[in-house]
């Protein structure tokens, strides 16, 4: 079976039919007050992006959408269920998979043991799976070439198909890249961009990502613009106008 065919039916519980909803979310680093009432939606198979200078609170968000982070006021909805009580691991196991900024890949594991260890967001984790679905060769094919190399001697974008392959392997509903085209030679950047385009297109897993790279936020359905903390403007990624790109963008 393939990601697509073993994907995790989406429930009609939400009454926006949106996938990801989050409400009112206000959270903090200690004292320091990060979001303000954030209001944000993904529906299935949407493609949403953030955008924003540096240090306005995107990462702060999926942070909080994964459950690293705890708002303190506000709510995380998945397919219209709270999540909001809920570990990391059991909101992976939920359907959030997650490649953070930085990717994280184990350097001194193999290819093939940090892909195995995606494994672990599916019920019973890698005690009941072992099986690497080939999907993930077809959009990364470098992957099966070196299947024994360490994840440490890979490239960058190397390490970022293999960070995005391994969440793809916990079959999540809704996938969150954090600057998945950071640092990364503008040929890659094309790689990951046709990628995550099909992913959304063959699987109906719904993407939100922060991203900087323009010719990748316009590949987005949507776009949320975040200043301070907040949501400062939102619409469609086809009508960004300039003033847009160059108040949230343009370095």
């Amino acid at each position: 079976m393939t990601i697509a065919s073993q994907a995790r039916p989406v429930p009609s519980a939400a009454p926006s039919d949106a996938l990801l909803e989050a409400r009112g979310l206000n959270v903090y680093y200690g004292e320091s007050h990060i979001l303000r009432d954030v209001d944000l939606s993904v529906r299935p198979g949407q493609m949403v992006c953030l955008i924003g200078r540096n240090g306005v609170g995107k990462t702060t968000l999926l942070k909080t959408v994964v459950g690293l982070l705890r708002q303190r006021r506000g709510s995380v909805l998945l397919a219209g269920e709270d999540v909001g009580p809920l570990p990391p691991h059991r909101r992976a196991r939920a359907g959030i998979g997650y490649v953070p900024q930085g990717r994280e890949i184990i350097p001194q594991l193999t290819v093939k043991e940090n892909l195995l260890l995606g494994l672990e967001a599916l019920p019973g984790g890698m005690g009941r799976h072992r099986h690497i679905d080939p999907v993930v060769f077809e959009l990364f094919p470098v992957l099966e070439k070196f299947l024994g190399r360490r994840g440490g001697d890979l490239s960058g974008g190397q390490q970022q198909q293999l960070a995005i392959a391994r969440a793809l392997l916990g079959r999540p509903r809704l996938l969150l890249l954090d600057e998945p085209t950071e640092g990364i030679q503008p040929s890659v950047v094309l790689d990951i961009e046709r990628a995550v385009r099909r992913i959304i297109e063959t699987t109906g897993i719904s993407v939100l990502l922060v991203e900087q790279h323009l010719h990748f936020v316009r590949q987005a359905d949507w776009y949320y613009a975040m200043q301070k903390g907040g949501v400062v403007a939102s619409g469609p990624t086809g009508e960004l106008s300039k003033e847009v790109i160059d108040r949230f963008l343009s370095v």
